[in-house]
């Protein structure tokens, strides 16, 4: 404890130059930590939500942008595809469940999705009250948009085109919330389910040129209509491969045709063939058709297939350099924290030779002083080492919050991950060298030249 107090002493003597070493030492251990939690959550949830999700079919383009977008909810999908086109691979043996999405509007910027209750299953979500939709315009809010956007049972409200606030709202036909569910820390936490039926009656009056606004590519994109797409006259919903890629249509004819098969369906037992969807989530009945049916999907051109397991590793591929970048620059904080340690010990020491002469006189032992000299480095390093931890959980807390707020992705700082723990032992073990070297130094302290030097 002696030895200890003198640690303390010892530092105290040069206040600044230690609280300068504790912060560098913080500030590099709080951003590797805050990097470690959002690479850790992002991955888990990343992976959580395409979970049970073995192919994406949709319309021609990006397949990152449609996994994206189907999956994740998280950005414009590159267009629609025929109801009947997509429910005849849905039909393929190989395949054991097949959930419809119908996307392009939202509340705030909260997107509605037109589906079927097995997407909620397909999540676990349970209703925490209310039922499901059994008619036209009837809603279920996810845990996380009920308690943002303060919906409740019986709560009305007018879905908007695209996914930001402020886009063309269908005034006239709000949807009713007659249920809420219980949080699942999944994607569906942060949507509003409908049927597809009322998806497809709300934008059966529309036209392309009804709302005036050429920002609302994305409302209209997903549920049929050119202008709106933002991809100028060449695309054409009306067409027969159902995606709209082709440049040789007639856009005006299809128009009329597009808008003529938005008819009101709902209670028929035939649906029209013509219906548009924006994409279909398939499971596999077996394994080995992965194999085969992604590769048979995009050779006929209809449609595009794309996995989910495939796009994600690209993502936290892309995502990790951006990690390991940013990981790389706080690891030269922390080396630098620890020449900095070793510098201040090491200047210290040269001038305290005088001192630890004495000490020697006065009965301690070699080791005794190499002990000391010890004591100072591992203390700076686990100030800056504690002080790093507390800031790092504490800003991804923040950053959770602030997330989970404005874009629905729930991160938490109150958690603890394996490699936080071989991080803590690695800046220990970089302080214990920072100090390893004047502390031998002090252990070769020859007390008669010393004392004889004055």
């Amino acid at each position: 404890m002696t030895w200890l107090r003198l640690a303390v002493a010892n530092l105290g003597l040069s206040p600044l130059t230690s609280a300068v070493n504790v912060l560098l030492m913080a500030l590099g251990t709080a951003s590797i930590v805050l990097l470690l939690l959002a690479g850790h959550q992002l991955s888990e949830t990343m992976s959580r939500d395409a979970r049970g999700i073995d192919l994406v079919l949709g319309s021609s383009g990006s397949p990152i942008q449609l996994v994206l977008s189907a999956v994740y909810h998280a950005d414009v999908p590159p267009g629609n595809i025929r109801l009947e086109e997509a429910e005849r691979w849905a039909g393929d043996v190989r395949v054991k469940t097949a959930i419809p999405l119908s996307l392009g509007d939202s509340y705030r910027g909260y997107r509605i999705v037109g589906t079927t209750t097995e997407y909620a299953e397909l999540y676990g979500a349970s209703l925490a009250t209310g039922r499901f939709w059994d008619g036209a315009l009837e809603a279920v809010a996810g845990s996380a948009v009920a308690q943002s956007a303060e919906l409740e049972l019986g709560s009305s409200f007018a879905g908007a085109h695209g996914l930001e606030e402020g886009g063309h709202a269908h005034e006239s036909d709000p949807y009713r919330v007659v249920g809420v569910l219980e949080p699942t820390g999944t994607v569906v936490d942060r949507l509003i389910l409908t049927s597809l039926e009322s998806v497809w009656d709300l934008h059966a009056a529309e036209t392309p040129h009804s709302h005036g606004h050429e920002d609302e590519d994305v409302g209209d994109q997903d549920h049929g209509s050119d202008d709106d797409r933002g991809h100028g006259d060449e695309h054409d919903h009306g067409s027969d491969d159902g995606h709209g890629h082709g440049d040789e249509h007639d856009h005006g004819s299809d128009d009329d045709h597009e808008h003529d098969s938005h008819e009101h369906v709902a209670g028929h037992d035939q649906p029209d063939p013509d219906r548009e969807i924006t994409a279909m989530l398939i499971r596999f009945s077996s394994p080995m058709a992965a194999m085969t049916m992604p590769r048979e999907v995009n050779a006929e051109g209809a449609l595009q297939a794309a996995a989910p397991a495939m796009e994600v590793s690209r993502v936290l591929q892309l995502v990790g350099i951006g990690l390991d970048g940013l990981s790389a620059f706080s690891w030269v904080l922390i080396l630098t924290a620890a020449l900095s340690v070793f510098a201040a010990l090491y200047g210290s020491l040269r001038a305290r030779r005088g001192d630890l002469a004495i000490l020697r006189c006065l009965g301690a032992t070699r080791w005794e002083l190499l002990v000391a000299l010890l004591l100072e480095g591992l203390l700076l390093s686990a100030l800056g080492v504690a002080l790093g931890f507390l800031a790092g959980h504490g800003a991804m807390e923040l950053l959770g919050g602030w997330l989970e707020s404005t874009r629905g992705v729930a991160l938490t700082g109150w958690t603890w991950i394996p490699a936080e723990t071989l991080l803590l032992f690695s800046l220990f073990g970089v302080g214990a060298i920072a100090a390893a070297i004047p502390a031998v130094q002090a252990y070769r302290t020859d007390v008669a030249r010393t004392l004889a030097e004055g």
